[in-house]
């Protein structure tokens, strides 16, 4: 089950890495969660957004996420928080 919060999260928080480093994980294609959920899921956090991302594009549900991330565009350049994995 997921929280309020874990959508806030996937709409305004990056991919700390790999071929899609930085751009918003709700932005992340489904073809690369899909590579995912085939080759294991990030441990962490990290791998419960990834995985709540995908189940929000396989049902078509990202008008769910949009209001948020326009919060995220009206804020000041790099005023994103980072939050730690580990």
């Amino acid at each position: 089950m997921f929280s309020e919060e874990d959508l806030i999260h996937i709409a305004r928080q990056t991919m700390p890495f790999g071929k899609y480093s930085g751009r918003l994980i709700v932005d992340l294609p489904e073809t690369y969660l899909l590579w995912f959920q085939k080759e294991g899921w990030p441990s962490g956090k990290l791998g419960e957004w990834l995985q709540l991302t995908l189940e929000i594009k396989i049902n078509g549900l990202e008008s769910l996420v949009e209001p948020l991330k326009e919060k995220v565009a009206t804020q000041e350049k790099g005023a994103r928080t980072k939050i730690r994995f580990d």
